[in-house]
């Protein structure tokens, strides 16, 4: 008997300490209900694209998983496919970016194609498929998501995806946001990350020298500055400019 308590015991002590493990360090970066407060407002804004319900992920710099939120009421109010892809966006722009460089997904763009500086990049860190689709769907875009406190992985290579700089301007994750057209994940996106005050970028490979999407592909399919991502429909420029004039990087 008192050699089953004490194993019994060991197990839990055992687990509480593999809990512990992994439990992302996420005191840095927004909460659950931060996200899914501030993506929804973004969300109902003028963004282009079509107007759509969205999935938003926050990694720390470590590229945790520390909260998964959707705008809509259930999980097939968005695109199913997009919630992983949101993860992506996270992770990519984490992993891509330093305390004095953010690269935005949208800015990798043109980098990756053939003849491209960084071709090739979108193969270099798979999505870890364990991670990705464990858990049950009607936990998902909620606290019980089963991402949450792990690591994706994968490389997002189109808008939605940036680094968050705190407002001194310290690197702490980056948020992920996917479910309509990619231009209007990143203005999302953007609304998103500036409505949180994590967007005291230190410099970029935009024109105004922030991470922001960069519209310079020309007739040839070649992008000028090779940073460029491609139009999202007639109104991807307004939009943007609509965006940057309500929420404008930080000083």
């Amino acid at each position: 008997m008192f050699k089953k308590l004490s194993f019994a015991v060991t197990t839990i002590a055992l687990s509480a300490t593999i809990s512990i493990a992994e439990a992302a360090d996420c005191k840095d970066v927004p909460t659950f209900a931060q996200l899914q407060s501030t993506l929804k407002i973004a969300q109902s804004q003028s963004n282009g694209g079509f107007g759509l319900h969205m999935w938003g992920t926050i990694v720390n710099r470590a590229g945790e998983v520390c909260a998964i939120a959707k705008t809509g009421a259930a999980t097939g109010d968005q695109w199913p496919g997009s919630r992983v892809i949101s993860a992506q966006k996270a992770n990519t722009a984490n992993s891509f970016s330093l305390p004095g460089l953010s690269l935005s997904t949208a800015n990798l763009y043109s980098a990756v194609q053939p003849g491209g500086s960084l071709f090739g990049l979108q193969e270099s860190n798979p999505v870890d498929t364990s991670v990705a689709y464990a858990g049950t769907t009607a936990n998902f875009g909620t606290v019980k998501d089963a991402l949450v406190g792990k690591r994706i992985g994968g490389v997002n290579v189109f808008g939605g995806g940036l680094a968050l700089y705190n407002t001194t301007g310290k690197l702490v994750g980056a948020i992920g946001v996917s479910g309509d057209s990619s231009c209007a994940d990143h203005n999302i996106a953007w609304r998103t990350r500036h409505l949180l005050s994590l967007d005291k970028v230190p410099a970029g490979v935009a024109g105004d020298k922030s991470d922001n999407i960069v519209f310079d592909i020309a007739a040839d399919g070649k992008s000028v500055g090779g940073w460029g991502h491609p139009a999202c429909g007639a109104n991807s420029t307004e939009a943007n400019t609509t965006v940057l004039s309500n929420a404008p990087i930080a000083k």
